[in-house]
């Protein structure tokens, strides 16, 4: 691999490993601590191995009780190293053989290898120089817990994993299922080696060697190479050799093992967070925004206000253009919108009102409404982050009922605003009063003066009519009239001032809803749209 090729992998892989991270961070709260653990384990691994030698390629030999990986781990590098014995298994500790550039000793502390040789150059393995590690460990099937553990922490530590099956127990469940089918993403840096092919007759090596074949592809290790060796006649062994040359020749093995472990990573949190593929994140619509502050503004009690706003209006005109005779009884009815606290001479801006508290039917209409608005924006959306989403709406549900009614008190209803032809009409009623008054007090005149027998001067008349009759008509009529006049005028004028009420207490309502469920949804739905596109970016090769 050229140098600007290994800088363009090295960048690929920080890209990946950086978007994992943010989708693990994302996912906090939200999945499985379990899912989340493995994924930062998988990040934190990577972020050693990185800070390590990458001049230096190790290169793990994994294998069961018998299947001569210590001698062939001797075979590969021409030393009689590795324990070796037929009936025991003799590892017990993990060995490391080094050839090439200083700098292992720090990357042998992290693989926690403290048996450490110096291998002598090997042709075929070691020509060009470069960094070689090669890691003989125990038998993963031993008795011994340790020996387990040690194999498993390994596994998930080495650059290049050597599977080493014999004719005997390759089929062996334990070596599959819990080690190659484990990392089956890992072809990449994974090689397959079927040792003792010296024990079979030379037409059982194809049958066998096709039957493993099938059993690798089972695993999920498509494609593998399955390399036939023997460690005691050294069959394949210049291959194997050559295969490591290669590896170590190309410096990639860590870059490509690490893809690997991000894939893999990134599969395991998609299957925690039900994340299935790429399909659209539907969020929430105008409409829904509409529905939530349909179902707010009912809750919130917004038609019992809007009508206060409508008969207060009408009060107040009739109060203030209605016939002075009789307007005065008036007074005496309370005014609605006072009635509920929003309407204070002294105190325009409440921060409470007199209006019910929320009641059986209020609640669960505001749940109700709460409950659809999260359901739109989950739509399409996984299961754990679908019940993230619905906490989300509801995160403030405690404090809805109470920023409704702090909405409700603090908007303007324009309760002690005046219309324009309030005063017109109540100068009128009194011009009206006037005349009929003053055509009473004539008509008080002209009777006293004939009560006393005295002369009585004529009074004008018009059309037959005396003048101060018609002044006592007109005044009254006048009056009733512009009192009736008022109360129509009234009634559109209320239609009016209600129709702006509502308008304003839905969209203070709209605002509450915004903020304490509308933004926390959307924030959530956006989260999720960040932790898919950051799972998608670690997944992209």
């Amino acid at each position: 691999m050229s140098r600007h090729r290994e800088a363009r992998a090295e960048s690929a892989l920080a890209g990946r490993l950086a978007a994992l991270n943010e989708a693990r961070e994302l996912g906090e709260g939200r999945l499985d601590d379990a899912a989340l653990q493995r994924t930062y384990d998988v990040l934190d691994r990577a972020a050693s191995r990185r800070s390590l030698s990458a001049e230096h390629t190790v290169v793990g030999f994994f294998g069961a009780t018998g299947s001569g990986k210590s001698s062939l781990f001797n075979a590969v590098a021409r030393a009689d190293i590795a324990r070796v014995a037929v009936r025991r298994p003799t590892t017990s500790e993990p060995l490391a053989l080094t050839w090439g550039r200083a700098g292992s000793a720090p990357l042998l502390d992290w693989l926690g290898v403290a048996d450490r040789r110096e291998g002598a150059p090997v042709p075929g393995l070691t020509d060009d120089g470069g960094g070689l590690v090669l890691l003989d460990l125990p038998d993963f099937d031993s008795t011994h817990h340790e020996h387990r553990a040690t194999v498993e922490r390994l596994a998930g530590q080495v650059d290049v994993l050597v599977w080493v099956v014999d004719p005997q127990k390759y089929a062996d469940a334990l070596i599959h299922d819990d080690f190659i089918r484990r990392f089956s993403a890992h072809g990449a840096v994974t090689c397959v080696v079927l040792n003792q092919v010296d024990r079979l007759g030379p037409d059982e090596v194809g049958p066998v060697h096709e039957s493993l074949r099938g059993l690798l592809d089972r695993d999920g290790l498509h494609g593998a190479t399955v390399l036939p060796v023997s460690a005691v006649t050294g069959e394949g062994i210049d291959a194997l050799r050559s295969r490591f040359a290669v590896v170590v020749r190309e410096r990639a093995a860590q870059s490509r093992r690490l893809a690997a472990d991000v894939q893999v990573a990134a599969r395991e949190l998609a299957a925690a967070s039900g994340v299935s593929g790429p399909g659209p994140v539907h969020g929430v619509h105008q409409q829904d925004r509409r529905i939530l502050a349909a179902g707010l503004a009912g809750a919130a009690h917004v038609d019992t206000v809007v009508a206060a706003v409508r008969a207060s209006y009408r009060l107040e005109a009739t109060r203030r253009t209605g016939w002075p005779v009789t307007r005065w009884m008036a007074r005496f009815r309370q005014d609605p919108l006072r009635r509920l606290s929003l309407r204070r001479d002294d105190a325009p801006q409440v921060n409470r009102t007199s209006l019910p508290g929320p009641g059986t039917t209020e609640e669960a209409q505001l749940d109700s409404a709460v409950r659809t608005f999260a359901d739109a924006g989950a739509d399409g959306v996984p299961g754990p982050w679908r019940a993230s989403i619905r906490a989300a709406a509801r995160a403030h549900r405690d404090a809805l009922p109470e920023a409704l009614d702090q909405s409700v008190a603090t908007t303007d209803l324009r309760a002690n605003a005046i219309s324009w032809w309030w005063p017109v009409f109540s100068v009128l009623q009194w011009l009206a009063v006037a005349v009929a008054v003053a055509g009473l007090g004539w008509l008080g005149v002209v009777a006293g003066l004939g009560y006393f027998q005295l002369a009585v001067p004529r009074a004008p008349r018009v059309e037959g009519w005396p003048v101060p009759t018609l002044m006592v008509a007109a005044g009254v009529v006048v009056g009733v009239f512009l009192a009736v006049a008022g109360k129509l005028i009234a009634a559109v004028g209320s239609a009016g001032r209600a129709r702006l009420a509502r308008k304003r207490l839905n969209h203070g309502i709209a605002s509450i809803g915004q903020t304490l469920v509308v933004d926390p949804v959307e924030a959530e739905v956006a989260r999720y749209a960040a932790f898919r596109d950051a799972l998608a970016a670690a997944q992209s090769k």
